[in-house]
């Protein structure tokens, strides 16, 4: 978790926040790519037990995220209890977020107001502004079949989801 909060000091300074600018970061602090290349830039890493992607949106707006804990779907397809793994995801994001809030990050976190659409996509979440852009930790399944995973997700202010 150490690796995300290192990435996230560093993507504070970039201004503008782009894809290429990002990927150079990411290679600076020794993540690992995965090959997924998009218009020319790497936007897949991996570093110790954490993942980040790059996203550029519409617009051209970045969205830099990474997972911090997973828990993928049972061998059946199926969680044999949802309720269960969501209570881990949420105590897996009660740990983490001690860490962004014990960094160097604080002085420049204001926290943010949760919205609808915020509820919508994650389970439990914490939201500050950072500098022009928010920062989300949450946990979230973006579907049925999908792995439960704490998200620590970058982006500036009316990104698309």
């Amino acid at each position: 978790m150490a690796d995300v909060i290192a990435m996230l000091e560093e993507l504070g300074d970039i201004a503008p926040l782009t894809a290429g600018a990002v990927a150079a970061r990411f290679a600076d602090q020794g993540w690992t790519p995965r090959g997924k290349v998009r218009d020319g830039v790497e936007t897949s890493w991996d570093k110790n037990d954490a993942g980040g992607w790059i996203q550029t949106l519409r617009d051209g707006v970045v969205r830099v995220s990474f997972f911090v804990w997973v828990r993928d779907v049972d061998e059946s397809g199926y969680f044999d209890d949802v309720d269960a793994v969501y209570e881990q995801g949420e105590r897996a994001l009660s740990d983490f977020l001690p860490e962004i809030e014990g960094s160097s990050l604080v002085a420049h976190l204001v926290e943010a107001e949760q919205t609808e659409a915020d509820r919508d996509e994650f389970i439990k979440l914490k939201k500050w502004t950072f500098g022009d852009r928010m920062l989300t930790a949450g946990v979230i399944q973006q579907d049925t079949d999908l792995p439960v995973r704490v998200m620590v997700v970058l982006e500036s202010p009316g990104a698309a989801a």
